[in-house]
């Protein structure tokens, strides 16, 4: 019986085997994932235009003169919510023909979610009554299409797909062009291309373009997702690159508040305080807070910005956040992310209105102004339109890269070499040397530490990839057959079917599985998210929404569970020892 290490190639071609099998399992199993991140980013970015047509009565007004106070504007606001209705923050009109935002925080919204009131500065009329999301203040559509892009609409559960999808995109660009690089052959004259040549020279063409951008948007997509996330968070804060915060706190003492866009909707540990607390057997007295109401009043907030006007705040667009207790000030940001980027911000004492703290972008560190621009780029508000254009186009390239891959490997399946079963992921980690071995696993703990979630997947393609190569060691037995151009076609469709009529059963059985799974999961989203949204019970929906509804299930139900049938195919149905003989 021979072993795998008498076909080992040259070392040097171990390598190449080795990014070989990686790049294909990523495309085969994780390809799905990045296909659906790298659209639905695709859409997100290409919306900001139709988000202002479909808006538009609640984002413009028509210029009347002098524009009412702030506070008139908020007291509009403050008569439709409620007295009793918390301010989150305001958005003073950016221009002339804009409206003024008064968000509201309210309990039954999810996180980063507000109630907006969208104010006419010479009206006072509410002309928009709607949830926004985020600190960029995204509308319903936006916002559905950035949940969707972030987590499926499944929450922080859903999150896990966006963050597989960008900690394997990176090692599919780099490992692509590895590929490329040791295999590509001298150029030759020959132009016309066809079949499994020419897609795979548009898949390596694509690909070498995209690259640079496919790292940035993993990269960059990684700093805010769930568990990766939080490992950069931690290194940033080590090294010292976390962005300025400007300080809130009145008794100068406590440190400045991280910016979180999530802090409004947490909760607060009310019952730890500073009274009592002893520092080098000394007793620090408890200090009387002053109590202050649940909003401050209205004339305060016309003073809060007119403080960080004088204080040189000069941005079109800025956000106005009121004290959350007695001892923390206002704080005024500027908003204005596109180039040059306007995100200085200072607080304001609320007794006198003097300046008790600013940042200023300008004195940021270099890693927090790139985190800064990078951000802003990935969401495509750095450079306005040619930002969104150029986002767009490596969207739908990697999207067109991605179905090219499928297509290859399908063109090539029914030809696949005959050592190709015992060429898995640990045939070809086994016939690397020692030290490379020693190299890749130190490499890859490092990842899955960094990394989780690509860690847990890794570990998942590593068992698959064991199943299969233990069935190529037990299937490595030669067996005589009749040579395919002595049998009929009949013959040898029927032969291939009898070989996979158990495999075929269970890959049918999980397809309908994997059918109700997803049919399961996007009604119970996209229903609850209509409900939640537009406070319709179901049971009080029109005709039309119902079908609507049922449309947008199915149509997601049948794509994810088209893409995710993909591995369940290769895993029942796919490479087998025969193929190719």
């Amino acid at each position: 019986m021979s072993s795998h290490r008498e076909i080992s190639p040259a070392p040097r071609g171990t390598v190449f085997n080795l990014f070989r099998r990686l790049h294909f399992y990523i495309g085969l199993f994780i390809a799905p994932f990045i296909f659906v991140a790298a659209l639905t980013g695709t859409l997100y970015v290409l919306t900001p235009q139709l988000e202002q047509a479909i808006y538009h009565d609640a984002l413009t007004t028509d210029a009347q003169g002098l524009a009412q106070p702030l506070s008139a504007q908020i007291a509009a606001a403050r008569a439709r919510a409620g007295e009793t209705a918390r301010i989150y923050a305001v958005r003073p009109a950016p221009g002339p023909q804009d409206t003024t935002r008064v968000q509201f925080a309210e309990p039954q919204l999810g996180p980063s979610e507000s109630r907006s009131l969208f104010i006419d500065p010479y009206t006072l009329q509410v002309k928009g009554d709607m949830t926004v999301y985020g600190t960029s203040g995204v509308l319903p559509l936006r916002m559905w299409l950035d949940q969707l892009h972030r987590g499926l609409l499944l929450g922080d559960f859903g999150r896990n797909y966006s963050e597989l999808a960008a900690s394997w995109l990176w090692v599919a660009a780099l490992g692509g062009i590895v590929l490329w690089a040791g295999t590509r052959t001298p150029r030759t004259r020959k132009k016309v291309r066809s079949g499994f040549a020419a897609m795979r020279h548009w898949h390596v063409t694509l690909g070498l373009l995209l690259a640079i951008g496919l790292v940035f948007f993993s990269v960059t997509g990684l700093t805010w997702s769930q568990w990766a996330g939080n490992n950069i968070d931690k290194m940033r804060s080590d090294f010292g690159w976390t962005t300025p915060q400007v300080n809130i706190a009145l008794n100068g003492d406590a440190p400045a508040e991280a910016a979180d866009p999530h802090a409004d909707h947490r909760g607060t540990m009310d019952g730890m305080t500073m009274s009592g607390m002893t520092m080098s057997g000394m007793t620090m007295p408890a200090k009387t807070a002053v109590p202050v109401t649940l909003n401050q009043p209205d004339i305060s907030w016309d003073k809060a910005l007119a403080a960080a006007r004088q204080a040189g705040l000069h941005a079109t667009k800025l956000e106005l956040r009121q004290p959350k207790n007695a001892e923390q000030a206002w704080t005024v940001s500027e908003i204005d992310r596109s180039w040059p980027s306007q995100v200085d911000a200072v607080s304001i004492n609320p007794v006198d209105f003097s300046v008790v703290d600013r940042v200023e972008f300008a004195s940021f560190p270099l890693v927090a102004k790139l985190t800064r621009w990078g951000v802003d780029a990935h969401m495509g508000v750095l450079f306005g339109l040619p930002n969104q254009l150029i986002l767009a186009l490596f969207g739908f390239g990697l999207c067109t890269m991605i179905v090219l891959g499928y297509r290859m490997w399908w063109i090539r399946r029914p030809a696949v070499p005959q050592l190709s079963p015992s060429q898995t992921l640990l045939a070809a980690w086994l016939a690397l040397p020692r030290y490379a071995q020693g190299t890749s696993l130190i490499v890859m703990l490092a990842l899955g530490y960094a990394l989780p979630v690509m860690g847990v997947s890794l570990l998942v393609l590593i068992l698959l990839d064991i199943q299969r190569w233990r069935s190529a060691q037990r299937a490595s037995v030669v067996q005589v057959e009749i040579a395919p151009d002595k049998q009929s076609p009949l013959a040898i469709v029927q032969s291939r079917f009898a070989g996979k009529r158990k495999e075929m059963r269970y890959f049918l059985r999980s397809v309908t599985v994997l059918a109700l799974i997803v049919i399961s999961v996007m009604a119970n989203a996209m229903i609850g998210g209509v409900i939640d949204q537009y406070q319709i019970p179901f049971s009080h929906w029109s005709l039309t929404m119902y079908i609507t509804q049922a449309m947008m299930i199915l149509l997601y139900s049948t794509v994810f569970t088209g893409l995710l049938s993909i591995p369940l195919w290769y895993f029942f149905l796919g490479e087998s020892d025969e193929q190719g003989k």
